[in-house]
């Protein structure tokens, strides 16, 4: 992959520290995204991973630390704020609107957009990336499967135009199958030139596309470095790769 460290910084968290009710869940954690990077944050379950990206976003306060976006400092920055500058989440769990047609879902990601001609050029777009949600475009979201409804979340999060997407967990849950449909469309979107943070416990998959990875444990940040390498690291593969 081309290394792309040398682009503009889109992302910028230094010294993060939360905490819940007295229990530190992210102790000091440091990292950078750069435009056009697909980062994958890896670790195990309770590492500390989703604390961080709720924190991102603000929809977790935190206890200290500097987050900054787009060369801005996002403190005292709503979550609305932010989604509205180029900063959208898929969270965990997809969050879709049930009982809303998946059209409508789409048309709730782009809520902010006032351009109603880009906003349905856009729709026709996603249905381009995702089939089956055109198959399904008038169907209750509530009534799709968990990786229909994955990718529902993904497609409305895009219809926000965003200038990074972080994608907490997508393969969760999923089957074999639907995991595979999922990083493919990963892949599709990064290539379309979206910036990317994925968080993910299935550690080959997610180090495997992309171009730097973060390792976290406990709360920190214990390695770092390019994907691949991350990938043939032996403390990696023993601790998560099951070798």
């Amino acid at each position: 992959m081309v290394d792309k460290t040398s682009n503009p910084v889109l992302l910028k968290v230094r010294g993060l520290k939360v905490a819940y009710g007295g229990i530190q869940a992210v102790k000091g954690v440091d990292f950078e995204v750069h435009e056009g990077e697909l980062v994958s944050l890896i670790g195990s379950n309770g590492a500390g991973k989703t604390t961080t990206m709720k924190a991102v976003t603000a929809t977790q306060p935190i206890n200290d630390g500097h987050i900054e976006f787009l060369g801005e400092n996002l403190k005292g920055r709503g979550a609305w704020d932010l989604v509205a500058k180029g900063l959208v989440m898929v969270p965990e769990g997809r969050g879709v609107f049930t009982r809303q047609t998946i059209t409508d879902n789409l048309m709730l990601g782009a809520y902010l957009r006032k351009d109603k001609a880009g906003i349905l050029a856009d729709i026709e777009k996603m249905f381009s990336i995702f089939p089956r949600l055109r198959e399904r475009k008038d169907q209750l979201a509530g009534t799709m499967s968990g990786g229909e409804q994955q990718m529902l979340a993904m497609a409305r999060a895009l219809m926000a135009q965003p200038k990074v997407l972080l994608l907490d967990e997508p393969s969760m849950g999923l089957s074999p199958i639907m995991v595979d449909k999922i990083f493919e469309v990963v892949r599709d979107v990064y290539a379309m030139g979206v910036t990317i943070v994925l968080v993910e416990q299935n550690a080959s998959r997610a180090l495997a596309i992309a171009d730097r990875g973060y390792v976290m444990e406990s709360g920190i940040i214990t390695m770092t470095g390019p994907g691949q390498e991350l990938l043939a690291d032996p403390k990696v593969r023993a601790a998560y790769l099951g070798e």
